[in-house]
């Protein structure tokens, strides 16, 4: 089935998922939700192949259906879903979690089959009668609880908070050795393949997934790992979101463990805590998330309204920094959040730095009340409080983005400065003889902004015109050069270049305007062109490679201008290799 709309084409279809021998005929179905056309997930989650979200029914005796999907398949869901069952039929729901992406049909469910029995986490019972507003019969279900729908299909559940939400459980199958995992091990990845066929073609998306929504919970990761350990075996893994693992199963969690276990292991961490559905908080955590990990600072989330007091406390002993949303100061988790934030307070010392932004949730409790009182404990302050007094926008993520990389470069410090040291004295200055050119990179998405003094410039292909520049990780500008992003490559000329590259050179504050005092006008791709620049090319990401502290990103170019024929373009000489 095919439906267009908001020019977005969204389809449908119905996959018989195989049986452990493979041979056997199913009795449990894949509906697939494919949203092509997706080019966020959130605003701040940018996606390159669209996304799915993954449905299941499963009938044994009993019939049990794990998750919906988005509201926007409302009709392409509901009709297919009455082509396979009536409805009335099924006898469970399972909830993976009530994120609104797998949760968006639940109150349609719920109409269509009244006397359903909602399957779930005792905290996603509590979100979703906040989502539902009707009453419904319910089972919560922990850690090693099972279900029998009978013909085999003994459903056992596997305990997964925090990934991404703190609600979530896993299912798995012992007839079929199908482990329903929502979120956990999917990607944002679109295309007519059910499964992990190619892995070559996935991988980057997997990662980038995991980076954004699983790595700032590593330790939860590898919970649910060792959760997963003691089931019998699992033959495919089905997600919530992209293609089902099967083929190249093992590989996939095996990565998961590895990146979880770096991250677990890293030598500083941040503790960021916010209360799950308020506001915005979700989102801007997100950012200043990423801002943080760009530094190879290891971040641990905890929604407020779950957490116990004495899992706060041993996050905040483990953390060198604490970031706090914002809780409400008024409604049904006011009291908890307070206490919360008491037992986070009563946590703290001397040696760790602090970072406060609010949730945007149009009730927040006083930032500046909390900053005092962090201050009066003698916590150093990494940024300043990010306030949120109307509806986020690109450049709002932006500067979260950028404050949680200035929380990271500061909590590196000393390890920076250690690395810097760290080359051989003969080695360090005959590396530091490869000279390059000077440049401004510039890029602009929607109300956000950035640019960055680059000299790692080269061309890297002819046809297509195509060129490499090694972008650290910890640069702001790293967030608007991922595939698919479009920048300018402003080259600087020689003799002239010192007033641009002062300016570029400056360390400018979360959110601030890089471009201030700086003549510019638009490129063809919406990028700024400096007016004072030698020349420029129009670029568009097209693939990145990572290294140990660099992004090498190739690029093609698809316009450019020279402004003077003779002059000559800028060159960076240096004496010695270990910074710019």
């Amino acid at each position: 089935m095919v439906a267009l709309t908001d020019r977005q084409r969204l389809t449908l279809e119905t996959v018989a998922l195989a049986q452990a021998d493979g041979v056997s005929e199913s009795d449990t179905t894949i509906i697939r939700c494919l949203d092509w056309d997706r080019e966020r997930f959130d605003i701040e989650f940018a996606l390159n192949n669209g996304t799915t979200y993954n449905s299941f029914l499963i009938r044994g005796e009993k019939v049990a259906l794990v998750d919906t999907s988005h509201e926007k398949f409302r009709q392409l869901y509901l009709d297919t879903l009455k082509g396979l069952i009536d409805p009335a039929a099924i006898d469970y729901l399972v909830i993976s979690h009530t994120e609104p992406d797998h949760s968006g049909l639940v109150a349609d469910i719920l109409k269509l089959a009244p006397h359903v029995t909602v399957v779930g986490a005792k905290v996603a019972i509590q979100f979703l009668e906040d989502l539902v507003h009707q009453p419904f019969e319910r089972k919560l279900v922990k850690n090693g609880d099972r279900l029998d729908l009978g013909n085999g299909h003994l459903l056992e559940f596997v305990s997964a908070p925090n990934l991404h939400w703190p609600d979530t459980i896993f299912t798995y199958d012992h007839k079929t050795q199908v482990l329903y995992t929502c979120d956990a091990f999917g990607m944002h990845y679109c295309d007519d393949s059910t499964f992990d066929e190619d892995l070559e073609l996935i991988e980057s998306d997997y990662r980038y997934y995991y980076d954004c929504l699983m790595g700032p919970n590593a330790r939860s990761v590898l919970s649910a790992l060792k959760r997963m350990g003691d089931l019998p075996g699992v033959a495919t893994i089905a997600t919530g979101h992209g293609p089902l693992l099967q083929y190249n199963l093992e590989e996939l969690v095996g990565r998961y463990r590895t990146w979880s276990q770096e991250q677990a292991k890293a030598v500083t961490t941040v503790a960021l805590f916010y209360v799950s559905d308020y506001g915005a908080a979700e989102r801007l955590a997100h950012s200043i998330v990423q801002g943080v990990m760009k530094t190879g600072v290891a971040v641990e989330q905890m929604d407020l309204r779950t957490a116990e007091p004495h899992e706060i406390r041993e996050l905040v002993s483990l953390a060198s920094g604490i970031v706090i949303a914002m809780p409400p100061q008024s409604g049904d988790f006011a009291s908890v959040a307070k206490t919360a934030l008491g037992t986070i307070l009563a946590a703290t010392h001397a040696k760790q730095s602090f970072g406060l932004f609010e949730s945007g949730g149009g009730d927040d409790d006083s930032v500046h009340l909390l900053r005092n009182k962090l201050q009066d404990v003698g916590l150093s302050e990494a940024f300043p409080p990010i306030l949120v007094k109307e509806a986020p926008t690109e450049a709002t993520y932006q500067l979260c983005d950028e404050a949680g990389t200035d929380l990271g470069q500061w909590l590196t410090r000393d390890r920076t400065i250690k690395q810097m040291k760290s080359l051989d004295g003969d080695l360090d200055k005959a590396l530091g003889r490869l000279s390059g050119g000077l440049y401004i990179i510039t890029a602009q998405k929607g109300k956000a902004s950035s640019a960055m003094l680059a000299s790692w410039v080269a061309q890297a292909s002819i046809e297509p015109l195509g060129v490499t520049i090694a972008v650290a990780k910890d640069r702001a500008i790293e967030s608007f050069m991922h595939v698919g992003d479009r920048f300018v490559l402003n080259i600087l000329e020689e003799g002239s270049y010192q007033p641009l590259m002062r300016h570029f050179l400056k360390r400018f504050a979360p959110g601030a305007d890089r471009f201030a005092g700086v003549k510019t006008y638009p490129a063809t791709n919406g990028a700024p062109i400096l007016s004072e620049a030698l020349a420029y090319l129009e670029c568009e990401v097209m693939s990145r490679m990572e290294c140990s502290d660099h992004w090498i990103v190739y690029s093609t170019i698809n316009a450019g201008r020279l402004a003077k024929q003779d002059a000559l373009t800028a060159v960076h000489h240096r004496k010695v290799g270990n910074h710019y």
